[in-house]
């Protein structure tokens, strides 16, 4: 879709800005992704069998880059979320252009996504 990665983070940035913000009671020490460079929290809730997720990030490629993952998870089953397969970041090649520390925090937002997926699907056997 872009032919450059400078208009990938240019998008990447808009995504975040269209971000379901968190509310700020959920912005807590215990909400917040361990492994990430910037702060970044994310919320979970349970709504007719489907996770919704919702975050905010004190830096917009962060705010972007889980604003994609919130795309991708919200509003699916445990299952769904749990069985995912992540091979879009390749294939995009979002990983690849992250300075290393961002990409670590990248695979612990996909991780933190998913602990809450397996945290819900628990209540829901």
């Amino acid at each position: 879709m872009f032919d450059d990665w400078m208009q990938r983070y240019e998008y990447m940035i808009e995504l975040g800005k269209s971000l379901p913000i968190i509310d700020e009671q959920y912005k807590t020490e215990e909400n917040i992704i361990k492994g990430c460079q910037s702060k970044v929290w994310v919320h979970a809730n349970m709504e007719d069998d489907k996770v919704v997720f919702t975050a905010d990030s004190d830096a917009v490629i962060t705010k972007g880059i889980i604003a994609i993952l919130i795309r991708v998870f919200s509003n699916q089953s445990p299952k769904a979320i749990l069985e995912a397969d992540t091979d879009f970041i390749d294939e995009i090649g979002l990983k690849e252009h992250l300075s290393p520390t961002r990409a670590n925090g990248l695979v612990s937002m996909i991780k933190q996504l998913k602990m809450y997926a397996l945290a819900y699907q628990t209540k829901v056997e």
